[in-house]
């Protein structure tokens, strides 16, 4: 009896390092992405503000009302 307590404990001992490694590359794994995101959204938002200067040219241009203007309900993000 006493033989697989000693089994068992070494099973569960391992099983735990096992699970532990798993966790940490999988903590590692969603730190990458959360980068590779975080720098997607920053060109996103690049790319973004360069269409919004040549929206806001042509509107200006054009003398029709920018729908993307502070304080006329519409969207400024």
């Amino acid at each position: 009896m006493e033989k697989l307590k000693i089994e068992a404990k070494a099973f569960y001992e391992s099983t735990l390092r096992e699970a532990k490694k798993q966790i940490e590359i999988i903590d590692a794994k969603i730190e990458e992405e959360l980068a590779r995101v975080k720098d997607v959204i920053a060109q996103l938002q690049e790319q973004k503000k360069a269409t919004r200067l040549i929206y806001d040219g042509a509107s200006n241009i054009l003398g029709v009302k920018n729908e993307f203007e502070e304080g006329e309900g519409g969207q400024d993000n």
